[in-house]
């Protein structure tokens, strides 16, 4: 165990487990645990006929996303690791134990990974018959462009999905539970995005289980307006404002970016002014009293508003305001009852009963690098040990570069993911040293398993990049370089389908092509050199990276922030590849 500043000691490799498994234990009238999956389901859910609602993102939010699980709000919640998303396979499972036959809403905050991996589990179960809807929550002003009338591509999509999430989480579950049908709840669900808005600030920044530091810093004195719910940087910094001047920024920045009012709009608007996970309640209601009044000066009639913990970041000292503006249809749905853990509506009397929620089996305890590692390991999981003790010695490293324009998670997100890979890997490579097929099979399962373990953009990326090579040697007879070369020309066009981005974009692509180059220019060379050669130029080319200015993904959004530092994802494959040159070479 060890000990952070922000709280008592926490394991931060069982943290996930840890704390979704008390949830179950305080609120088993409300909730249960999917078995052996990281998410909670309704106790009131599957229910048939019934439209399942189904939320998720990343630890460290509470109470978002698992605290807003039960009748007439989200029917479930998968859950990532700390400011990572969920896998698809765990957004998958939860999604199938919550619904009861007339088809799944996923609504989640706007980040690359949650689209990413909640775009998968989309696509499996749809394969499987079971009709799915997406919705977006792009309620953060801060973050990108406003929408533009009549523009086909809305650059509001570029936008993050904050504390006005539990608006739209709160209309689609009561949609849903009067018996919407699903076209019906996914256009509810909608509108409320599109009249909702948030702007956030905060003084000081949030430390991570198991972390003696804090992920980032707010220079004392000052404030930090529109920052993040991971630390991403505010669009500007400011002295430090009292608690009028504070409420006075937030209506500003809010006021100017409201939508055109619904129609039956009378000035209605429900208002939350949530606290990230230090601010005390007193001083919220502080600010509150200087909103309020900023805001019925604006003409606008404040509708059950909520003050609160909504969405956190930990221990982040800082406030956001959301407002959605209100049509009837609207505030019917944001006044109709709920009872879940963090947030009740009109709640009545609810029968408790000892030891409802049934057993979970914990899983595996989730060894260390150095006890994870037996000498007499085949070729790719040699290999991928290998990496997992070179990227493991660089963490830190990886979590800093991570920190200047995102959420500082990269080493602890990689490290993790291939611990895992390594178990799966050494479980699925029984063949001879000698076969490629061995290895493709091992490096397959190494993927998803990396995947699965280590959520988030990077991990889903790793893991398309390792299950693409592993995909091209089950097809070989024989290694060569050039086998490798056009493994890694498949893994770069799966890497780039998936996540978009191209080379130059400042992401691992970046270190990728130029080792797939390299690979390419020596096809006719023995594998140990033309690998080292290979893994040199990524090396090169990952440095490099700090000359550019990242352009897809959570860091893109921070602008120049970005530049003078080499991008994490790129310097942790050179990493990676480098581990592997050393293999080969041995």
């Amino acid at each position: 165990m060890t000990t952070t500043p922000a709280g008592p000691g926490h394991d931060p490799g069982t943290f996930r487990e840890d704390w979704l498994e008390g949830l179950a234990d305080a609120y088993a009238r409300t909730v249960r645990r999917v078995p052996d999956t990281f998410g909670v389901v309704g106790r009131h859910a599957p229910r048939p006929g019934k439209v399942a609602v189904v939320i998720g993102g990343g630890s460290g939010h509470y109470p978002a996303f698992a605290g807003l699980v039960g009748p007439g709000l989200a029917d479930a919640a998968a859950v990532g690791d700390v400011f990572a998303s969920p896998s698809a396979e765990q957004v998958y499972r939860t999604a199938r134990a919550a619904d009861g036959g007339a088809g799944v809403l996923f609504s989640y905050g706007n980040y690359a990974g949650d689209v990413m991996h909640f775009g998968l589990a989309a696509r499996r179960l749809a394969a499987e018959g079971t009709d799915v809807r997406t919705v977006l929550v792009t309620d953060d002003v801060a973050s990108g462009p406003p929408p533009v009338a009549g523009q086909e591509v809305d650059p509001s999509h570029d936008r993050r999905g904050v504390a006005g999430d539990f608006f739209v989480f709160k209309v689609a579950g009561a949609a849903a539970e009067r018996g919407d049908d699903l076209a019906a709840v996914a256009r509810a669900a909608e509108h409320a995005n599109a009249m909702t808005r948030t702007f956030g600030a905060a003084f000081a920044g949030c430390t991570l289980p198991g972390a003696r530091e804090p992920l980032f810093t707010v220079d004392a004195g000052t404030t930090e307006l529109g920052m993040g719910i991971h630390g991403e940087p505010g669009l500007r910094t400011t002295r430090h404002l009292t608690a009028a001047e504070l409420a006075d920024a937030l209506v500003d920045n809010l006021l100017q970016e409201l939508p055109e009012p619904p129609a039956g709009n009378d000035g209605r608007v429900a208002v939350l002014l949530n606290g990230l996970g230090r601010t005390k309640y007193e001083e919220m209601f502080v600010v509150y009293r200087q909103v309020n009044r900023r805001l019925r000066a604006a003409g606008l009639r404040p509708h059950r508003p909520e003050v609160g913990e909504f969405v956190t970041s930990f221990d982040m000292a800082g406030v956001s305001l959301s407002v959605m503006l209100l049509d009837d249809e609207l505030a019917a749905l944001y006044d109709a009852p709920c009872d879940t853990p963090a947030f009740r509506s009109l709640p009545g009397e609810h029968t408790e009963a000892a030891d409802l929620r049934p057993s979970v089996p914990a899983p595996a305890a989730v060894p260390s690098a150095a006890t994870d590692a037996p000498g007499t390991d085949l070729p790719a999981t040699a290999a991928l040990q290998a990496a997992l003790d070179l990227i493991a010695a660089h963490e830190d490293e990886l979590g800093r570069l991570d920190a200047v324009a995102g959420d500082g998670d990269h080493g602890i997100g990689i490290v993790r993911g291939l611990r895992a890979a390594v178990r799966a890997a050494r479980a699925a490579e029984p063949g001879p040293s000698a076969d490629p097929r061995s290895a493709g099979a091992a490096l397959l399962a190494a993927g998803l398993a990396l995947a699965d373990a280590s959520g988030g953009a990077s991990g889903a990326l790793y893991g398309t990049l390792l299950a693409e090579t592993g995909a091209v040697l089950t097809r070989a007879d024989g290694y060569s370089t050039a086998l490798f070369a056009d493994a890694a020309d498949a893994a770069q066009r799966a890497v780039s389908e998936l996540g978009g981005a191209r080379v130059g974009d400042k992401t691992m692509l970046d270190a990728l092509d130029p080792f797939r180059a390299e690979l390419h220019a020596r096809a006719g060379e023995p594998l140990p050199g033309a690998w080292k050669a290979a893994a040199q130029s990524a090396t090169r080319a990952a440095a490099a990276t700090a000359d550019l200015t990242p352009s897809r993904g959570r860091a893109a959004r921070m602008g120049p922030l970005g530049h003078g530092h080499p991008d994490p994802g790129a310097t942790s494959l050179a990493l990676l590849l480098t581990a592997t040159a050393d293999h080969l070479d041995r």
